[in-house]
């Protein structure tokens, strides 16, 4: 019975030993060798005095040892904290200090950058480098230790874990920090499996499944991605990607089944010639993260006609929420879909009622995936995780739900319409206009690369609508053309105000495209 998230290895490593569980490069790993390698680390996390819900943090490229490290973590009964590899020390540090890391796994490249931080970490207790031993760091009175003196492969004695149960926290994810600092989302071990669980259940995973990881895996569709696998008994290809073309090439050479990207990426593979291998490899490909532009959701169907195609939506907080079956996807490819299995999905007045069908509401998700709230942070932590809508009276304690802060709209049927981010609706003329809409009308154009929308301060419109796109490959970019097209399918009030033609988008760690950032460099540029 899979209860803790270890045992999605531990099941397989018991029943289908020799199976392939983990590939990295031109290792690869059986679910029993994946196993032995967790119970090493598990027992060097021991061995290392860790008690009880002390968080551990990763901050290493997809590895062997970082997936390691994280199901080691979790054996043992910590907490693991994976760090995305693309953040810089001052970020890292914030996170190490927010929630108060013991541990640190790390390499010595990240390690030297790391070091002037290293004094603010207060609870930091040890660093195990995986790879070369680091020279002439100061670490300021911190214990360094190789990765190969950590684990512990034959102990003298097996150290016994500290009791878990499945309600008991076991990771901590970092959001990208869309309001201020990044926030850390605990997750349990009842979440993540019951993620694991339903994600499998409608892609169908099954033991064959070959899952390429592109995705950070301190994204939650990362980590997703890798215990969706776990619970079928798939294998799982772990790529640090540099281009487009790389995750093509991986497809092929690996015989790829499932491919999970964010719609940036989608964006940019679309555009590119595949090869038959990867074309035909592929059972099924998925989207998150963001809204999948349609022009590039008919572009791949027609590139990859024999891959289905799923198009998700989920929450850091709640891991997935939604999912569009493929064969809906002709008939709406505008929608987010419906609930993801073990999981009620409502749209809501600002006065908690439920909206009616086509009404804009805010998305609010309850169920088993719904997370322990934000670590540390009790005030936004009330802000998100409130009682859900439509409780039965008497009910003396009240189930939370995660209310997203997400506009949608259901239509009759109960698929769900993804309108916008409430922080991110341009107030213009009096409307309030979606930048996702915006982009949306604009990629179907077919004049663009890839574009974002943002409201600008306006003396008299309130917020100006700004475009910025990137060119699309092989075309000169027209505005005069983009502008008529946008006349021609836009009210007059969603008309930009102005066209800015950038070389690429600036995205956040987590490969999504940061309309904030956007926002800000706009504002600066208009200053200076």
């Amino acid at each position: 019975m899979t209860i803790l998230l270890p045992d999605l290895i531990k099941q397989h490593a018991l029943g289908r030993p020799d199976a392939d569980a983990l590939c990295f490069k031109t290792q690869t790993l059986s679910y029993a060798d994946l196993w032995q390698q967790i119970t090493a680390f598990q027992q060097g996390m021991l061995a290392a005095d860790l008690k009880r819900h002390d968080r551990v943090a990763i901050y290493l490229p997809k590895q062997i040892e970082t997936v390691t490290a994280m199901f080691g973590t979790s054996a043992a009964g910590g907490v693991f904290v994976p760090v995305n590899p693309g953040l810089k020390a001052r970020q890292v540090s914030y996170i190490m200090q927010n929630c108060n890391v013991r541990i640190l796994i790390t390499s010595a490249d990240r390690l030297k950058v790391m070091q002037e931080f290293l004094h603010e970490c207060d609870d930091l207790r040890r660093i195990v480098i995986v790879g070369k031993m680091p020279e002439d760091i100061d670490t300021h009175g911190v214990d360094v230790e190789s990765w190969d003196d950590f684990v512990i492969s034959e102990p003298d004695h097996q150290r016994a874990a500290h009791p878990v149960i499945d309600a008991d926290m076991t990771a901590i994810l970092y959001t990208s920090g869309s309001t201020g600092m990044p926030k850390g989302v605990v997750l349990s071990h009842r979440n993540m499996v019951a993620g694991a669980q339903s994600v499998a259940t409608y892609l169908n995973n099954c033991p064959e499944d070959v899952i390429l990881s592109v995705l950070p895996l301190s994204f939650d569709a990362g980590l997703s991605q890798l215990t969706t696998a776990f619970y079928a008994g798939a294998k799982v290809v772990l790529m640090n990607y540099l281009l487009p073309r790389d995750v093509i090439r991986a497809v092929a050479k690996n015989k790829v089944t499932g491919l999970t990207l964010v719609p940036p990426l989608w964006v940019q593979l679309a555009e590119l010639e595949w090869q038959e291998e990867a074309v035909s490899s592929l059972r099924y490909i998925a989207t998150t993260g963001g809204r999948m532009p349609i022009p590039v959701t008919e572009k791949l169907s027609s590139v990859l006609s024999h891959s289905d195609i799923y198009l998700m939506y989920g929450l850091t907080e709640a891991f997935r929420s939604t999912y569009l079956p493929p064969e809906e996807v002709k008939r709406r490819p505008d929608s987010i879909g419906r609930a993801i299995p073990n999981a009620e999905i409502l749209v809501v007045r600002e006065d908690g009622t439920l909206c009616g069908p086509g009404e804009p509401g805010e998305l609010v998700h309850r169920g088993a995936l719904v997370s322990l709230g934000y670590w540390n942070d009790m005030e936004r932590t009330k802000e998100r995780f409130r009682p859900a809508p439509g409780q039965v009276s008497g009910l003396p304690n009240p189930e939370l739900a995660v209310w997203s802060g997400d506009t949608v709209k259901m239509d009759d049927e109960g698929y769900l319409y993804f309108v916008g981010r409430r922080d991110e609706m341009i107030k213009t003329s009096g409307f309030r206009v979606s930048p996702t809409e915006l982009e949306e009308i604009i990629y179907a154009s077919g004049l663009v690369g890839e574009v974002a929308a943002i409201g600008v301060e306006d003396m008299q419109l309130g917020q100006a609508i700004y475009i910025v796109v990137t060119a699309k490959d092989g075309h000169d970019f027209e505005e005069e053309t983009l502008i008529a097209f946008c006349r021609q399918e836009m009210p007059t009030y969603m008309v930009p105000k102005r066209v800015i033609l950038w070389d690429a988008l600036p995205r956040n760690p987590n490969g999504k495209v940061d309309r904030k950032k956007i926002a800000a460099d706009i504002t600066i540029t208009n200053d200076a």
